[in-house]
């Protein structure tokens, strides 16, 4: 029996949900009334990168939305999901997604890790595994919502950010800014029913008004008005991790970035360069990399995309500003 037919009953829940929240759904597409958030610490053991390294990062894509950031002696992972192909995450309301790719690491193989940003708490974004086996002393930075939940998992060191909340981190002499972002992980009406969502940026360097390096993580979001908000608050973006794969939920309504979503989100935070993950990993994804492909020709900003296979290398230098 297809999927759809199978869950018709929750189908016509979530349409009706969604059409019912119209003028719901026009309110929070409203920009954000202007905040600067709270503000939080972490300090972390260890020294800062060797003079040498200081002005060179690396961004290793390892699947869906996992990379491996490496910058200023920071290693900071993202939304760590080590699950292999034909394992299953659970997404919710009885609903299961199986993976069709491998990650391009074992979660054993990883470097050590100081924290880890997760844009919200979904099985391909913090399986199973992980939620076995990564260390409960790990710091790590999500959704207010997120948060609860990892702490009742037993991990000890969350931070749990509302948008514009930041988190002021440390290391040695090294100095990196986490900000969270507006994200809405589908329509007004459905995305009520799903895990609330954050985008990311990260600023490095001791400089707040002038990182060294500039980051954008958009999270399992929509582009809607309140991320217009984001390039007026932190212009000039050197990277910017889109999530894309047009994931639709029971094959119908669309909650994460298609190709044509993938090119107005660059469109509106203006990277200078854009790293496309989250594509091909699970078959709940329904728009393929080479969708975002044929906008990026189409719109002229080829020159502005590098595309990473899974366990390529991406590596950018510090910004003059």
């Amino acid at each position: 029996m297809p999927l759809a037919r199978l869950f018709q009953p929750c189908l016509c829940i979530l349409m009706a949900l969604s059409c019912a929240m119209v003028p719901a759904a026009r309110a929070a597409d409203a920009p954000a009334t202007p905040a600067q958030g709270e503000t939080f610490t972490l300090q972390l053991a260890g020294a800062e990168a060797p003079a040498q390294d200081a002005n060179t990062g690396t961004v290793q894509f390892i699947g869906t939305a996992t990379v491996i950031i490496r910058y200023q002696g920071f290693t900071i992972l993202t939304d760590p999901n080590f699950l292999h192909k034909g394992d299953h995450v659970h997404l919710g309301y009885g609903l299961t997604s199986e993976r069709k790719t491998n990650p391009a690491i074992k979660f054993e193989q990883l470097p050590p890790i100081d924290l880890v940003v997760l844009s919200h708490f979904h099985g391909d974004h913090f399986d199973q595994l992980v939620e076995k086996k990564l260390n409960r002393a790990t710091p790590i930075v999500t959704t207010k919502e997120g948060s609860e939940r990892l702490k009742r998992l037993g991990f000890t060191r969350t931070f749990g950010l509302s948008s514009w909340d930041k988190l002021q981190v440390s290391k040695g002499a090294s100095n990196l800014r986490i900000t969270a972002t507006p994200g809405r992980h589908g329509p007004a009406g459905v995305a009520v029913l799903l895990p609330k969502v954050m985008g990311s940026i990260l600023d490095f360097g001791p400089d707040a008004a002038a990182p060294d390096y500039r980051m954008y993580i958009s999270g399992d979001t929509l582009v809607y008005d309140d991320i217009r908000a984001i390039p007026q608050r932190f212009p000039n973006i050197d990277l910017a991790l889109l999530h894309l794969g047009g994931t639709r939920i029971l094959g119908v309504l669309k909650v994460t970035m298609d190709g044509k979503d993938g090119v107005r989100m660059m469109q509106v935070v203006r990277p200078k360069k854009t790293v496309p993950i989250h594509y091909n990993d699970y078959d709940v994804f329904k728009s393929p990399l080479e969708d975002f492909a044929r906008e990026v020709k189409a719109a002229g900003l080829e020159k502005d995309v590098v595309y990473l296979a899974h366990g390529e290398t991406y590596s950018f230098t510090r910004v003059q500003r």
